[in-house]
This record gives structure tokens, C-alpha cells and sequence, in this order.
């Protein structure tokens, strides 16, 4: 049993590490730029330099972004381990992304005119595929983990077709959209930043309301239902949640697998499974790890700029393995 204490200071050092490693980030790269120079170009603002250009105009929406994005989709991550009532499920194995992703690039590729439609696309294709997946795992007695992982393969073969169809269909666009679909955050800038972190602070926020009927659901249906709870209204409102989050950060930056199966799974071995400390460790944990991936896929392989859902897929994929080896589900 984890003490309130220990988890709570678990959780504050976490969200400390994760300002930490943001302040690094922002120094590493071509031009390396030390810790007190970082410091004064933020708290002096927008000054001539050098420093100035590198720090505000490129690399910190950059950090920004990894941050926001890794917090959402690890919360993403954690509310559909709850609702489905299993560790693997995650916006990646479950549909989510591949759903968000497709509809996303049917603007992108074939209707570019609507590129403002983009965020709604992916919560719609993202909610579509989660629905989906939902229908086809659901017994009387429950949903099995092999359930979700089967139907999570179906939606994601379904919706790969149709993201090979749109490249094959639109190739001559396909270059601009490649980035995009490993999903990278190079030359990304205020522009995806101001796109997505409204949206962020609301599903924060309605995630800070989602924890007291997260505890709830992952006692299981039948003592949620004796405490008076309507399970399906819970499930419901939780997937459009962790729906929504995930499809935002799609939007914003394609697609990022595995951060919300690992992430969720580490906060849950530090600081229990009581959402109120692991929703928030979650989210510090997420925005770190995606933040390591993609600094040192843009300064580890110089003057390539690996994506950072290419190293995340090379982390998450003997994660996930070694997952199934063990029998944690």
C-alpha cells in the first residue's frame, strides 16, 4: 500500500522533473546553449540575439508542444485503462489514433481547403474507431484484454487501408503529409501550439472531474452499479474524454503510439491506482517521456530529425512484448 504522502510528493517531484528536463531540451540542439543563458533569454523576453531566435521562435514551442501532447495522450492512455477495465488499452491499440488519423488526412490530402476542420476530424474519426472497438470487445461478462487487442488490430488494419488508399490516391500531396504520420514536431511552431492548448486546458481540466468516477469504474461494474453509479454514462463519458484528448494531439502532430500504454503503468507502480495521484503522475510522466523522445531524436541522430513516434514505436514495441511475456493484463 503506497502512503498519500509518498505518492503525493512522488507526484510534485515528477511535475519539478518535467520543468527540469524542459529547460534542457531548449539547450540541446545544433547550438548549445548552457542553463543560466536559457533563464536569462525567457525572463528577458523577446531582446535581439542570437539566443533570442533559437530559444522563443524555434525551439520553445517546440518543447511546449512535446510537453502538452505527451501529458494528453498519456491521460488518453490512463482513462481507457479504466473504462475498458484492462492495462492494454491505449489510444494506439485501440483504434483511436489510426481512426483520428485517417479522417485527418482525408482534409489534409483530398479536401485541404478545410484544414480548419482538422481537430473536429480527428475527434470524429478518433470517437468512430474507439466505438468500434468498444462494440466489438463488449460481453455481459465483461471486456477481455485479448478482446480489445483483436478488435483494436481490426479497426487499425481498417483504418491503415484507408490511410494507404488516400497515399496511394493523393501521392503528389503525400510529401507534405509524411512528417505528419510518424509523427514529428520538427518545424512545428505557435501555430500547432496555439491549435491545440486550449483544447489541452479544457481536457485537463475535465479530467480533474473524471477522477472520482475513474476510481469508481476500475472497482469494477457490479460495485460501481451498487454505489448508485450508471456504468455506461461513466464508460461513455470518460471514452469521449480520453477520445478527445487523443485526437487533438493527432490533429496536432500525427501520430504518437505507446505513450499511453507505458505511461499509465509506470505512475501506477509509483503512486498506486488511485486516480487522483495517478491521472496527475500520468500526465507529468507522459510529457517527459515524449519530450526525451523527441529531443534526442532531433539531436542524437544530427543533422536527421528522427520523429518522435518512430522512437516511441521502437521503445513502446518490446515494452508492449515484454508486457505480454510477464501476463500484466
Amino acid at each position: 500500500m503506497i502512503s498519500t504522502t509518498r505518492s503525493r510528493t512522488i507526484v510534485i517531484i515528477t511535475f519539478v522533473l518535467a520543468i527540469i528536463a524542459a529547460i534542457i531540451a531548449m539547450g540541446l540542439g545544433s547550438v548549445h546553449i548552457s542553463i543560466p543563458d536559457i533563464l536569462k533569454t525567457i525572463f528577458n523576453g523577446r531582446e535581439e540575439g542570437v539566443y533570442t531566435t533559437i530559444i522563443w521562435d524555434i525551439r520553445l514551442p517546440r518543447v511546449l508542444l512535446a510537453l502538452i501532447i505527451g501529458a494528453n495522450i498519456a491521460i488518453s492512455g490512463a482513462l481507457l485503462q479504466a473504462v475498458m477495465g484492462n492495462p492494454l488499452a491505449d489510444p494506439g491499440l485501440t483504434g483511436v489514433t489510426s481512426g483520428a488519423a485517417a479522417f485527418v488526412l482525408i482534409i489534409m490530402l483530398a479536401n485541404p481547403e478545410y484544414t480548419h476542420l482538422i481537430p473536429l476530424a480527428a475527434f470524429v474519426g478518433g470517437l468512430l474507431a474507439a466505438g468500434i472497438v468498444y462494440a466489438l470487445a463488449w460481453r455481459r461478462s465483461g471486456i477481455s484484454p485479448i478482446t480489445i487487442i483483436l478488435s483494436g488490430v481490426a479497426v487499425n488494419a481498417l483504418c491503415g487501408g484507408i490511410i494507404g488508399f488516400l497515399s496511394i490516391l493523393y501521392s503528389d500531396r503525400l510529401p507534405s503529409a509524411v512528417q505528419w504520420l510518424n509523427g514529428s514536431l520538427a518545424a512545428k511552431g505557435y501555430a500547432s501550439l496555439q491549435m491545440i492548448y486550449v483544447y489541452a486546458i479544457i481536457g485537463w481540466i475535465l479530467s480533474i472531474f473524471a477522477i472520482r468516477k475513474a476510481n469508481i469504474i476500475r472497482l469494477g461494474d457490479q460495485v460501481a452499479t451498487n454505489l448508485g453509479e450508471n456504468v455506461t454514462r461513466i464508460r461513455i463519458t470518460l471514452s469521449i474524454l480520453a477520445v478527445f484528448l487523443a485526437a487533438i494531439s493527432v490533429a496536432a502532430i500525427g501520430m504518437i503510439g505507446f505513450v499511453g500504454l507505458i505511461v499509465p503503468h509506470m505512475a501506477r507502480l509509483l503512486v498506486g491506482s488511485d486516480y487522483k495521484y495517478m491521472l496527475p503522475m500520468s500526465m507529468a510522466m507522459g510529457a517527459i517521456i515524449l519530450l526525451i523522445a523527441d529531443t534526442g531524436g532531433r539531436t542524437l541522430f544530427a543533422p536527421l530529425d528522427i520523429p518522435a513516434g518512430i522512437l516511441m514505436a521502437v521503445i513502446g514495441g518490446p515494452y508492449f512484448l515484454y508486457l505480454m511475456r510477464k501476463k500484466a493484463f
